[in-house]
């Protein structure tokens, strides 16, 4: 995933949460971006898991350098 599209999740989870908030949206429509806002953020969530995975990876070569 790009840093623009997780950004764009953020942004977007952002904005579902101030429709929520204003409390202007129908029980059905508040529950439609509330299944969005976590599909979006579920993605979010791989994507920091993908990011931590690659720096665990970097850092333990990099310690493995190091030892030798």
């Amino acid at each position: 995933m790009s840093k623009n599209r997780f950004e764009d999740n953020l942004k977007k989870i952002d904005e579902i949460i101030e429709r929520l908030e204003n409390a202007e949206l129908s029980l059905d429509e508040s529950v439609a971006e509330y299944e969005t806002a976590m599909k979006l953020l579920k993605d979010a969530s791989d994507t920091l898991k993908e990011a931590e995975g690659k720096i665990f990876q970097v850092t333990e070569g990099k310690t493995e350098e190091i030892k030798e």
